[in-house]
């Protein structure tokens, strides 16, 4: 073996073997602290990439779960108000066959138009504020209510609902905004088209319910399948923090031995002076 004082190649050798254990350790150590064997592309390049397109998937799911929610409100108030008109067609018609009984005089005939006008002007009222996040799907000319079930947000995927005319004189509501009670053969006209437009009204909310119903079952979905890719995530790029504890004792134990190696082959130049002695 050859003595010399210029070149260590033990020292070289328990070096290389120390940075390559601090460069072991301190990989274990990031997995540690941030949870994650992925955290970057310099851990893993191709699993890295496949993490984050994924991750991008969740974030537009996140988008279509947000646009199902506003779906649903939109639908929730469109069925109350349909609900509300409903109750006050139902009272209406209550006044309305009252004030056809040929046995009623003119001021209880009065008095039942009263109570049945300020019914009927409370379903324009109902209608006309039955408004979510600036849609109102109950109304003449209302919004289609629309909720997207992709994470591109196209228009080829999106659940619609359509609107329903529950306004006065509409094709579902058929009593005018005019209507009254103060003659027997207006009360039995009027009596009529409160129970066609009940029926109207009635398959109006079928078909909202139906709709409301459609777009919680994609909602369902769509929180399922997030879950999922966010496992599938884990499984990538999640570190199994039993075995980073391990791998951590191991490396400091051999840090500790790398540096004792380092520090041994570091003084063998030294025992060159033996041979001058």
């Amino acid at each position: 073996m050859a003595f010399s004082i210029n070149t260590n190649a033990g020292a070289f050798i328990a070096l290389q073997n120390l940075n390559a254990t601090n460069t072991a350790l301190g990989k274990t150590q990031n997995a540690i602290n941030t949870g994650l064997k992925v955290s970057s592309a310099k851990d893993n390049a191709a699993v890295f990439a496949i993490a984050q397109n994924l991750r991008s998937n969740v974030s537009g799911l996140n988008a279509v779960k947000q646009s199902l929610d506003r779906a649903l409100g939109a639908v929730d108030v469109a069925m109350a108000a349909g609900q509300a008109v409903s109750d006050l067609l139902v009272e209406m018609k209550e006044k309305a066959v009252a004030a056809a009984d040929a046995g009623q005089d003119s001021a209880s005939r009065k008095a039942l138009n009263d109570d049945f006008v300020q019914l009927r002007d409370q379903i324009k009222t109902i209608v006309d504020n039955a408004t979510f996040n600036g849609i109102n799907a109950v109304k003449a000319g209302g919004q289609n209510i629309v909720g997207i079930t992709d994470d591109q947000g196209t228009s080829a995927g999106a659940l619609t609902i359509t609107a329903q005319n529950l306004s006065l004189s509409g094709s579902n509501v058929t009593i005018t905004s005019t209507a009254t009670i103060t003659s027997q053969t207006d009360a039995r006209t009027v009596v009529n088209a409160i129970e066609a437009s009940i029926k109207n009204v009635n398959a109006a909310l079928s078909k909202l319910g139906s709709g409301a119903k459609r777009l919680e079952m994609q909602k369902v979905f769509v929180n399922k399948l997030s879950d999922t890719i966010e496992t599938g995530i884990g499984n990538l790029v999640d570190a199994d923090l039993a075995k980073e504890s391990a791998r951590l004792q191991a490396l400091q134990v051999k840090q500790q031995l790398g540096l004792q190696a380092l520090s041994i082959a570091n003084q063998q130049p030294s025992s060159v002076l033996a041979l001058f002695r």
